[in-house]
């Protein structure tokens, strides 16, 4: 397993942007498939976006075209760039990861990560 701080929550206004970060502890990190999720009070952990080991990417249909996840493998860090964010993107956003051999295709599930982060709270403002 491998050890995820996230980072890069707040309080924005409709319409605005954050970028969240997750650094990850460990080697290997390019051999990891990563993936946000995200908690919203009174729901259930719900995925958001996904990103393989050979960088291909997954989106909820609530976030496509509005967030964008991406990697840097020199920085064992994992990003999600958030746009045009919505009262009803507000939650925890958590970051999880798990080792990946020869997998190309981003998971969306919870049960296929193994390591989380303990999340980062983002509030937008109508």
């Amino acid at each position: 397993q491998v050890q995820l701080v996230e980072s890069g929550g707040g309080l924005v206004q409709a319409g605005g942007s954050l970028r969240l970060s997750c650094a990850a502890s460990g080697r290997s990190f390019s051999d990891y498939d990563m993936g946000w999720f995200r908690q919203a009070p009174g729901n259930e952990r719900e995925f958001v976006a996904a990103i393989s080991r050979n960088s291909n990417t997954r989106y909820a249909d609530s976030v496509k075209g509005r967030f964008t996840i991406s990697r840097d493998n020199a920085k064992n860090t994992v990003y999600l760039q958030m746009n045009s964010l919505k009262p009803e993107d507000t939650a925890v956003y958590y970051c999880a990861a798990v080792s990946s051999t020869y997998n190309h295709i981003p998971r969306s599930r919870e049960y296929e990560y193994d390591s989380w982060g303990r999340g980062t709270q983002v509030s937008v403002s109508s």
